[in-house]
């Protein structure tokens, strides 16, 4: 099955999906499998089901370094079925955040730093883990697609947009300095 990434404007990316109540099903599984290479196609540190078209609360974290996030750092992609977040701490601090729905767009946007999270895996284990800096950040940003919530929701100032092209200069000029 090849997957399409919805973009922005689709109503599908503003419902909320629903739990997956059985996570064996062969349907499920051929999902998480499509998620999975899809996130490796495009290159990307996340990606959920809403994104693909698919009502499920599942969601694939995949960060690695990347042109997108050079810094990102390195996990096996993890798929992460009914996810919950248990606590959140620290003061929020803004990020640049991006979507593979939103194409071509960067906000700053706050998050929590720390998080404690749970969720069931594809083999029907559940997982409690806590997640930091980036991965916390990447896991609230797929999170919130799961609520039909969008990064450029979360921007509290419309200033705080820029193009990719302009985030890549930025980039260029960080590793410069």
């Amino acid at each position: 099955m090849n997957l399409n990434i919805i973009q922005l404007g689709n109503p599908i990316l503003r419902n909320k999906a629903k739990s997956v109540s059985h996570v064996h099903d062969s349907k499920i599984q051929q999902l998480i499998d499509n998620l999975l290479v899809k996130v490796i196609k495009v290159n990307g540190v996340g990606l959920s089901a809403p994104q693909v078209g698919k009502p499920w609360r599942i969601f694939i974290l995949a960060s690695h370094p990347n042109p997108r996030y050079p810094q990102a750092p390195q996990m096996k992609p993890t798929a992460m079925i009914n996810p919950k977040i248990l606590s959140a701490s620290g003061k929020k601090v803004k990020g640049w955040e991006g979507c593979l729905s939103v194409p071509g767009i960067r906000g700053l946007v706050p998050r929590y730093p720390q998080m404690q999270v749970e969720y069931i895996n594809r083999n029907g284990k559940q997982v409690l883990i806590e997640y930091n800096d980036f991965l916390a950040r990447i896991f609230q940003h797929e999170y919130d697609h799961l609520e039909g919530i969008l990064f450029i929701d979360r921007v509290t100032n419309t200033k705080e947009f820029i193009s990719e092209k302009e985030y890549q200069n930025l980039l260029k000029k960080e590793t410069v300095s």
